[in-house]
């Protein structure tokens, strides 16, 4: 009996030390991800400014929960998700500085969910290395801290995906519980794409909707399906209870983007790369070569992953995120009329796997001594890579910090002209220079129409009301007696007491 008790106190010790053991070598593994997750999060703090103003769809969004601003006129084409993201500090808090330092820790912890959704299907290293390009690209380091829908359409693609690798690579009973896991990431990712923007969410899920319709494997199907439907479920009943109906709204949001069509973008893409954070319309010269190199050569590196992946007879786990990427890209190249970055931050997403699986490939390839001069190339291109776009960022937050300081600037002489809440403004930038003054937004016409001529003259006779005229444009006809002032380069015209 007493061999017994041994025997068992034994086996005992060895289980605990077998699990003590297994605990530290997944934290090694883990730990060059999180790094990664940490230092992206640190780097967001350091180089964009926490103090940069809300931009034009912040506020949209933002002002949609808050309680110290009206709301901003909500078109067709968004969707509530980054307004319920944005909600725990802004609905409490007029607070940017810390609304930026909020959305950067979430950013972070959602980068390392999102890789973390890939264990197992790629070494740690290639996930480090996936999540550095794709968190140094100038884009990803800008938006991550902004309350702006396209990050977290990514961290919600690379999460499905990743789940649903899993889901359909994790047969029989001793792997059924991870199988279970996988499946609930793959709803978690695919509601939060839709909450963000449902018609992306739709555009990243085609791959893997004809996959799984292949494979037969149903409960994977409706694990992506009824995340797409939770997810964009809200989108839908509000298409019905303002618009008419899902596909009213839908026509509404394509007129609004200039007509979905046959529209070839990928030139306003590339002019896009220098810092333009929408290119509507997009004119002028492209940026300089340097700065497009890297996006002319990722689609390479991507395909030389792919054929990596083939020839390692490991092809599905780089090849769906390729074919999402391209799906998620698609309507952004070729099917509309403008352009800005953060439009293909999700294709950038999935793209980084195949491309870290490239790079370290090109490291590790060749005899012995072609190696250091692989490994040394290899080098030198991501240091150019970083030089590249850390030179962009900072130009970008620059210029997005004046701007939105000349919007603060023009808030406060509208208060020293008496414009004060509970106000309207109404013509050019209302919706951006109403937020900073505190007062609501009103237009006659265009995307945001949502008021009409009768409505405005009626609601100066209440409170204060002004227009606001662009450089170069002459003001509406029912202000043209209102007092003039000149602000920047902007005529408001302030309605008189009434």
């Amino acid at each position: 009996m007493a061999d017994g008790v041994n025997a068992i106190l034994v086996d005992g010790r060895s289980g605990e030390a077998a699990k003590a053991s297994r605990t530290p070598r997944r934290l090694r593994r883990d730990a060059p991800v999180a790094a990664v997750a940490g230092v992206f999060t640190l780097a967001q703090l350091l180089l964009v400014h926490p103090s940069m103003g809300l931009g034009w769809d912040e506020i949209v969004y933002t002002s949609q929960v808050t309680t110290h601003h009206p709301a901003a006129f909500f078109s067709a084409p968004r969707a509530r998700g980054v307004s319920l993201l944005v909600a725990p500090v802004a609905s409490w808090s007029a607070s940017t500085e810390l609304l930026r330092v909020y959305l950067a820790v979430l950013s972070g912890l959602g980068l390392y969910l999102a890789l973390r959704a890939w264990k197992g299907l790629f070494p740690s290293r290639v996930l480090a290395t996936a999540g550095a390009f794709f968190t140094t690209l100038w884009v990803t380091l800008f938006y991550g801290p902004q309350a702006m829908p396209n990050y977290w359409v990514a961290i919600g693609a690379l999460i499905t995906v990743g789940c649903a690798l899993r889901a359909l690579g994790a047969p029989g009973p001793r792997r059924a519980r991870s199988a279970r896991g996988a499946l609930w990431g793959v709803a978690a990712g695919a509601l939060l794409m839709a909450l963000m923007r449902p018609t992306d969410a739709v555009w990243v899920s085609v791959p893997l909707l004809v996959l799984v319709l292949v494979r037969r494997h149903w409960p994977l199907l409706l694990a992506l399906a009824g995340g797409l439907a939770v997810g964009g479920g809200e989108w839908a009943v509000e298409a019905y209870a303002w618009y008419g109906g899902l596909g009213e709204r839908l026509q509404r949001a394509s007129e609004i983007q200039g007509g979905l069509g046959w529209n070839i973008a990928v030139d306003d893409q590339m002019r896009s790369l220098g810092g333009r954070g929408l290119c509507r319309p997009c004119t002028g010269d492209m940026p300089h070569p340097v700065v497009t190199l890297w996006w002319l050569l990722l689609p390479v590196v991507a395909i030389l992953g792919a054929v990596v992946a083939v020839r390692a007879r490991r092809a599905t786990a780089t090849l769906v995120p390729l074919a999402c990427a391209v799906t998620a890209a698609v309507p952004y190249l070729f099917l509309i009329g403008y352009a800005a970055p953060r439009f293909l931050q999700p294709a950038y997403a999935l793209l980084a796997l195949p491309v870290a699986d490239a790079l370290w490939h090109l490291a590790r390839t060749g005899r012995d001594r072609w190696r250091p001069v692989a490994a040394t190339l290899v080098a030198l291109a991501v240091a150019g890579h970083l030089a590249v776009q850390l030179s962009v960022l900072v130009g970008t937050v620059n210029g997005n910090v004046d701007s939105r300081e000349d919007w603060a600037r023009v808030a406060d002489e509208l208060h020293r002209l008496g414009v004060r809440p509970p106000c309207l403004l109404t013509g050019h930038e209302s919706i951006p220079i109403g937020y900073y003054t505190g007062c609501s937004s009103g237009s006659t016409s265009g995307n945001n129409e949502n008021t009409t001529v009768a409505e405005i003259v009626d609601t100066a006779r209440r409170i204060p009301v002004a227009a606001i005229t662009g450089p170069g444009g002459t003001p509406p006809a029912y202000a043209r007696d209102w007092d003039p002032h000149h602000i920047t380069d902007l005529e408001i015209r302030v309605a008189p007491p009434g």
